[in-house]
């Protein structure tokens, strides 16, 4: 059988299998698309349903094993973790769905990390925009150090746009999710000074940080003297969620502190804490450190004396 009878048999069994329909067999002549084939693929009116965004679907109701011995005990459990389980296989391999929704959740990882926050998400939420000593992000990525300090030109924009020694002082950094600043970061803030306001506590301006690294907040305590600074920043993201963010609070900050004296707050997001209620809580524990007079684990001792 040469190419050209092997064509025509591929051809004859794709007519019988779409009935009305001329089918394109690889490699045979070209047909242009017809304008109504044109206008069906530009307003999704094709005889093939839209197929859904898997990204949607939580992970915490997808069960894909067949003929389970207790099911519904096994979804009770399921429904408390969105780890990958009961996913099933087909043969030796994943299912096509198991497959398709990893490397979606990848993708969105990878998105995440290097999607970068321009100047005006500072602008339109009245936050004083500055950047760390990275050029790019790909040199963020590559040089954690240079995430943390500020060359003399932002130095003196925390210098001189922030109060001098304010009791807190809020930080936002994008780190190393900027889908975590924007899904998560102003709600919480607002959150944080609702919630010092209603204890009586002023907050100046929040300064907003590109290319951060945790860090960045012991330079704003140097550049400004403040007791204590409040830093949300965007964490790696994972195959969960790629919105995740922390707070890292830190009495007396100063380059070269231990990280052992910050105070944290994870998981950040709308699966794990959502970001009001983080927010509550972050205000409570700014109150507790300043009276304590301490941060991390100086704040499980009592404190200074």
């Amino acid at each position: 059988m040469n190419q050209e009878e092997l064509k025509t048999m591929i051809a004859q069994l794709l007519r019988e299998m779409t009935p009305g329909k001329e089918p394109m067999v690889k490699a045979s002549e070209y047909r242009p698309t017809t304008q109504e084939q044109e206008r069906d693929t530009k307003t999704g009116t094709d005889s093939a349903p839209m197929l859904e965004d898997i990204s949607k679907i939580d992970l915490r109701k997808l069960y894909l094993v067949e003929s389970p011995s207790d099911e519904q005990g096994y979804r009770h459990l399921r429904e408390k973790t969105p780890a990958r389980l009961g996913m099933g296989r087909s043969g030796p391999r994943y299912k096509t769905l198991t497959q398709l929704r990893f490397r979606a959740d990848h993708a969105a990882a990878q998105d995440s990390v290097f999607m970068e926050i321009g100047p005006e998400f500072a602008r339109d939420n009245g936050l004083i925009f500055t950047r760390t000593l990275c050029e790019s992000r790909d040199q963020y990525l590559t040089r954690p150090d240079l995430g943390r300090g500020f060359d003399q030109e932002n130095g003196e924009i925390i210098a001189t746009k922030l109060p001098k020694k304010p009791e807190i002082q809020l930080v936002i950094g994008d780190g190393l999710s900027s889908a975590a600043i924007l899904a998560n970061a102003m709600d919480c803030a607002k959150a944080i000074i609702q919630g010092l306001k209603a204890a009586g506590k002023t907050v100046g301006p929040i300064l907003y940080v590109k290319n951060a690294r945790v860090g960045a907040g012991d330079a704003v305590g140097d550049l400004t003297g403040c007791r204590v600074v409040c830093i949300l920043v965007g964490e790696r993201p994972g195959l969960v969620s790629a919105e995740s963010m922390s707070a890292y609070i830190t009495y007396a900050p100063h380059r070269g502190i231990p990280e052992s004296k910050r105070t944290v707050v994870s998981n950040i997001h709308r699966q794990g804490t959502p970001a009001v209620e983080a927010g509550a809580h972050i205000a409570e524990l700014l109150l507790k450190i300043l009276s304590v007079g301490a941060s991390g684990v100086d704040l499980a001792g009592g404190g200074v004396h």
